[in-house]
C-alpha cells in the first residue's frame, strides 16, 4: 500500500475530497524514530507537524506514567500545533516507529474542510453527539422529536359528569371515537376498555353513573411533549388514550393507534400483546418482538437512553402482569411487598433481554409470608424465563433474594458502615434498585442509601469497586491478535455506570439512570460539567454501538454479545471509540486520586 492509500483510510483523512488529498500527498514527509526516542517532549519545543503512525507504536507519557498507547493510523501533535504551545505529553517510541507527517502550512489548509477540521477543533462530547444524530437521520419516516400535539386531528369530546354510562356510550358511537373526556375538576376519561372491563365484565348496566367507572384525574401531557416522551409515558402508565394540554386547556386526545400508524414496531403494539397475557406460556417470542421494537426505535434516530427507557418500561409491564397472575393463583399477599429490579433494568438502560436481576421485599416477617413469597417468586422468575430472560448466573433473583424489609435495612446498613471490598463488588448493583410493583414503600432503604455521602470509607471502597473494569490504553493490535472484538461493556459501559453511581451518591442524589446520575454529580460540583458531558455522550455512543451490533447478530441468527468486531467499525467510529475509552480512563484516574483507593486495605 503506498502512503496516500494508507492515509485516506484513516480518520479524519477519509472525509477529505480528492483535491484535498492531493495536498496531503504533496505535503507528506516520512521520518523514522528508533525505539525509546522522544518524538515530542512535554514542556519542550512546540510541535511543528501533524504526525501519523504508519508502523510501530508510541506511548503518551506524563510524569513517567503511560497515559495512552498510539497505534498505526493514529495522529498526534495537533494540540500543540493548534494552540502554538508546548506539548502536554511526552510522545515516546514504544518500538521502532515509521511516521508520516505534515508541516503546519499543509495542516492549516486542510482545516479549511469542515468535516476534517471538526476532529481537531470540536471536543469529543460534541463530536459524539453530532455523529449519533447523523446516524439516525433519514432512515425512517418518523420524527420522534415531533411535538405530540401535531398528531391531533380533531377537538376533544366532553360529556357532563352527570351522564350515565349509556349516555356516554351513545356520544362515543355518534362521534365514532373510543373515549370521551368527562367535565369537572379534575377532568376524567371513559374509554372503550372501561366499558368492557368496568361495566360489561362487572355486570353493570347502562344506567350506571359515569362517575363510578371513569378514570379521574385523566393522565395528561403538554401538547409540546416530544413524540417519544409521550410514547414512553403511555407505556409506563399502561394507557391507550392520552389527552393533551395547552395553555391550561385540553386541546385534543391521541390514541395508541396513532403511534402504531407512525411506527409499525411500536412499543405500544407490544404493550397490547402483553395485556392479552393469561398465563406465562403466552409470552413465548417476547424477546424477539422486543428486539424488533428496539431496532425500530434505533432506526428512528432515538438515543440509547431513550430506547433503554422504552424497553425497560415494557419489561416493567411484563413483570407486573406476571405478578398479577401470580396473585390471582395464590390469593392476595399476606403483607405488603415490593418487587424490585436492579442492574441495567433498575437503571432503565436495558435495550435487549439480558440476565434477570430482581429481588423481593416484604413487610412482615411471618411463616405465612415466607411461604407465599417463595411461591410468588418461583412463578414470576419462571415466567420471565419463558419470556426469554435467562436466569442470572450469580443467582441475583427473587427466588434467592427475598427478605423482609427489616433484613434489607440491616443489609444496606452493613454495606455502608462496614464496607468490604469483595462484598461491594457484588452489592453495588443493588444500589440501582427500583420498585416495579407492590404497595410497600422502600423509602427506608432510600434513606439509608442517602447516608452514603457521609460515609467516607464506604465511598472510597465503592470507588475502588467501581475501578474493577478499566479501558485498555492501547488495544487495536491486541484485538487483532486475539479475536477481533472490542468488549464495549468491560471497556467503557460498565466503567461509566460505576463512575456515575459513586459520584451521584457523593452528591446525595438517589437518581437511578447513569445520565441522570452524571448530571446530578455535575450540578453538585462532584464532577466538572465538561467531564460529565463527555461521559454522557461516550455512554450513549457505546450503548448505541453495542445495540446496533447486537441487532446485526440477531438478524444473522447469532447470539448477541458485548463485543464489536473491528471490521464493522468505520475509521471515525474506531477513533471515537479509542478517545471515549481514553476519557473514561482519565476520569477513573481522577476518582482513584480523589478517594485514595491505592491506600485502602
Amino acid at each position: 500500500m503506498n502512503p496516500i492509500e494508507f492515509v485516506r483510510e484513516q480518520a479524519p483523512f477519509h472525509l477529505l475530497p480528492d483535491e484535498a488529498l492531493h495536498q496531503v500527498e504533496r505535503g507528506l514527509e516520512i521520518t523514522f524514530y528508533p525505539r525509546g526516542s522522544k518524538v515530542l517532549e512535554r514542556n519542550g519545543p512546540k510541535s511543528e507537524h501533524l504526525y501519523m503512525i504508519r508502523k510501530g507504536e508510541a506511548r503518551l507519557e506524563r510524569d513517567g506514567q503511560t497515559v495512552l498507547h498510539l497505534e498505526e493510523g493514529e495522529v498526534f501533535g495537533y494540540p500543540s500545533l493548534l494552540s502554538q504551545d508546548t506539548p502536554a505529553f511526552d510522545v515516546v517510541a514504544e518500538e521502532d516507529l515509521l511516521v508520516y507527517r505534515w508541516p503546519w502550512a499543509v495542516f492549516q489548509k486542510l482545516l479549511g474542510y469542515p468535516a476534517f477540521a471538526e476532529m481537531f477543533t470540536r471536543g469529543l462530547a460534541e463530536r459524539l453527539r453530532l455523529s449519533t444524530r447523523a446516524e439516525g437521520l433519514g432512515l425512517v419516516n418518523v420524527d420522534m422529536a415531533l411535538p405530540v400535539g401535531k398528531l391531533v386531528t380533531r377537538p376533544p369530546v366532553f360529556v357532563p359528569r352527570s351522564f350515565t354510562v349509556g349516555e356516554a356510550a351513545q356520544v362515543m358511537r355518534s362521534h365514532q371515537i373510543s373515549s370521551v373526556l368527562v367535565e369537572g375538576e379534575p377532568v376524567g376519561i371513559l374509554t372503550d376498555r372501561d366499558l368492557r372491563n368496568r361495566v360489561l365484565a362487572a355486570g353493570k348496566g347502562p344506567d350506571t353513573p359515569l362517575q363510578e367507572v371513569m378514570s379521574a384525574p385523566a393522565k395528561t401531557l403538554p401538547a409540546s411533549t416530544p413524540l417519544f416522551e409521550a410514547l414512553s409515558f403511555m407505556v409506563r402508565q399502561g394507557i391507550h388514550h392520552l389527552p393533551l394540554e395547552q395553555d391550561g386547556q385540553i386541546i385534543g386526545l391521541i390514541t395508541d393507534t396513532v403511534f402504531m400508524r407512525q411506527q409499525t414496531k411500536s412499543p405500544l403494539y407490544l404493550l397490547r400483546r402483553l395485556e392479552r397475557t393469561r398465563n406465562p406460556g403466552d409470552l413465548a417470542g417476547y424477546g424477539q418482538e422486543l428486539s424488533g421494537v428496539a431496532e425500530s426505535l434505533l432506526l428512528g434516530g432515538l438515543g440509547a437512553s431513550e430506547i433503554g427507557r422504552s424497553v425497560s418500561a415494557l419489561n416493567d409491564q411484563l413483570v407486573r402482569i406476571l405478578l398479577e397472575l401470580a396473585e390471582e393463583r395464590l390469593g392476595p399477599p399476606p403483607t405488603p411487598y415490593a418487587w424490585i429490579v436492579f442492574g441495567s433494568e433498575g437503571r432503565m438502560e436495558q435495550a435487549l433481554l439480558t440476565d434477570q436481576d430482581n429481588a423481593l421485599v416484604y413487610q412482615q416477617d411471618t411463616p405465612e409470608a415466607a411461604a407465599y413469597f417463595e411461591q410468588l417468586a418461583d412463578f414470576v422468575v419462571n415466567g420471565l424465563i419463558q419470556a426469554g430472560f435467562p436466569p442470572c448466573p450469580g443467582g441475583y433473583m427473587a427466588t434467592r433474594w427475598r427478605k423482609p424489609l427489616s433484613e434489607w435495612e440491616q443489609l444496606f446498613r452493613h454495606w455502608l458502615e462496614a464496607p468490604k471490598p469483595q462484598e461491594l463488588l457484588e452489592a453495588q448493583i443493588f444500589f440501582d434498585f427500583r420498585a416495579v410493583h407492590g404497595e410497600l414503600s422502600l423509602e427506608p432503604l432510600e434513606r439509608i442509601l442517602a447516608q452514603g455521602a457521609e460515609k467516607s470509607i464506604f465511598l472510597a471502597q465503592l470507588a475502588r469497586a467501581s475501578l474493577q473494569f478499566r479501558p485498555p490504553i492501547g488495544f487495536f493490535r491486541q484485538i487483532k491478535e486475539e479475536d477481533g472484538g472490542v468488549d464495549l461493556k468491560k471497556g467503557g459501559i460498565a466503567p461509566i455506570v460505576s463512575l456515575a453511581r459513586v459520584y451521584a451518591l457523593e452528591a446525595r442524589s438517589l437518581a437511578k439512570g447513569t445520565v441522570e446520575r452524571l448530571q446530578a454529580a455535575a450540578r453538585e460540583n462532584k464532577l466538572s460539567p465538561e467531564g460529565a458531558e463527555t461521559l454522557i455522550e461516550a455512554f450513549g455512543f457505546l450503548m448505541r454501538l453495542r445495540l446496533r451490533e447486537q441487532l446485526v447478530a440477531l438478524r444473522r441468527g447469532e447470539t448477541p454479545s458485548n463485543k464489536v468486531p473491528l471490521e464493522s467499525l468505520s475509521p471515525l467510529e474506531r477513533r471515537h471509540l479509542k478517545e471515549a475509552f481514553s476519557q473514561v480512563r482519565e476520569v477513573q484516574e481522577a476518582m482513584s486520586h480523589r478517594f485514595h483507593t491505592d491506600r485502602l486495605g
